[in-house]
């Protein structure tokens, strides 16, 4: 939902740090590859009940993940630097929440695993959203440029990384801020299907 307006905000400042990071030799993908492996510190630093270092490093990764594309841009965007992106992100939304579970299964297994669940529905809904909308020859910028299409939704970038900063700064509550993130993402993969039906619903196939 966010994610539209944080784009104009941040994207000016990254490009030129991309551009900076270009000149020096460093490569997307080796950026997505160092933010990953900060993401998935930061996910081990809340197994182990470190909330503060876990904050910090999830927003440096997050740092990394918006610095990748705008190297991308500075030099030569791929099909695979897109797919790679996004395939990272994929993995690192999913390792935080289950670090909770590692921490305190028996506190936070349920929610959590509720929490995973929706995820990954929401993100079948967009995967399967931006197929359709790259066949149907669809395209948005609104997200900046992306080499998949970005359907809108309740729940997104910005909105998790709140969510996640939420989280380590009140663990307490994870149950209740998990209950209530989840059903966000329940919500905004039920409007994507709707809005595909509307967008696809009545366009045969071609065989």
């Amino acid at each position: 939902m966010l994610d539209g307006q944080m784009r104009r905000w941040i994207d000016p400042p990254l490009n030129f740090i991309g551009q900076q990071m270009a000149r020096a030799g460093i490569s997307a993908n080796g950026v997505t590859l160092a933010g990953l492996a900060i993401g998935l510190l930061s996910a081990v630093m809340v197994a182990l009940g470190m909330f503060y270092a876990a904050l910090i490093l999830m927003l440096l990764s997050r740092v990394m993940d918006g610095l990748d594309g705008a190297v991308a841009r500075a030099t030569q965007k791929t099909d695979f630097g897109g797919y790679f992106d996004i395939t990272v992100d994929f993995l690192f939304y999913g390792a935080f929440p289950f670090a909770f579970i590692v921490l305190d299964p028996a506190q936070y297994g349920v929610v959590g695993a509720l929490l995973l669940v929706s995820f990954y529905f929401n993100g079948g809904t967009f995967l399967g959203y931006a197929i359709l909308a790259e066949k149907h020859k669809l395209s948005t910028t609104k997200r900046g440029s992306k080499s998949l299409y970005f359907s809108t939704g309740l729940t997104e970038g910005t909105e998790t990384i709140a969510f996640f900063a939420a989280l380590c700064i009140w663990p307490q509550y994870f149950n209740v801020l998990a209950a209530i993130f989840a059903a966000a993402c329940f919500y905004t993969a039920f409007a994507r299907m709707l809005l595909a039906y509307q967008e696809f619903g009545g366009v045969k196939t071609e065989e």
